[in-house]
């Protein structure tokens, strides 16, 4: 696995890269190749609160976890475990929907994990709600305020034709406007 592991607001130490990049290669077991694709880690210190970010980009699949906790240590190992099941609960779903045939499956090891355990584990969980004001303007400021948060993907309210958009982040660097039909 080719790993960019970055701090956010602090210096990350070799001590933290070595334990992040241990963790994070338990995932190893879960794929029949090795991940060709960059793996890409945040950490983070935001009052008193240690955060880790994780995202696997896969074909077909994007994985992405975030956790937050007062030790750094403890947030790689808890993003570790997000990670396991949601690679798992994707892994069950794939099975079960494709019994044969090849494609994002593929990705997949057969054997030697847990998914079995976590066959009943089907259901969606909604862990968070946000609610906030849409402030009407226009495209280009929507763009600068996703930018400026970090996001791939902005809410707003355009100022054009007062409707509910989305501005995103394309992976070519350039970005998309999604509208209400």
């Amino acid at each position: 696995m080719n790993y960019n592991i970055r701090g956010q607001r602090f210096q990350v130490t070799e001590a933290l890269r070595d334990y992040a990049e241990k963790k994070l290669s338990r995932l190893d077991k879960y794929f029949d190749a090795p991940i060709a694709s960059e793996i890409t880690v945040t950490l983070s210190v935001t009052k008193g609160q240690h955060g880790v970010e994780v995202t696997i980009p896969l074909v077909g699949v994007m994985l992405r976890a975030e956790e937050k906790s007062a030790d750094m240590y403890a947030s790689i190992d808890l993003v570790v475990d997000k990670l396991e099941r949601q690679i798992r609960k994707h892994k069950t779903k794939v099975n079960r929907k494709f019994r044969q045939g090849s494609g994002v499956r593929a990705l997949f090891r057969e054997e030697g994990s847990a998914v079995s355990v976590l066959e009943e584990e089907d259901d969606l969980e909604l862990v968070r709600t946000k609610r906030f004001t849409l402030k009407p303007m226009d495209v280009e400021e929507a763009i600068l305020q996703m930018n400026m948060i970090g996001h791939t993907f902005f809410v707003f309210a355009n100022a054009d034709n007062k409707e509910v958009n989305v501005v995103y982040k394309r992976d070519d660097g350039k970005y998309g406007l999604i509208e209400q039909s």
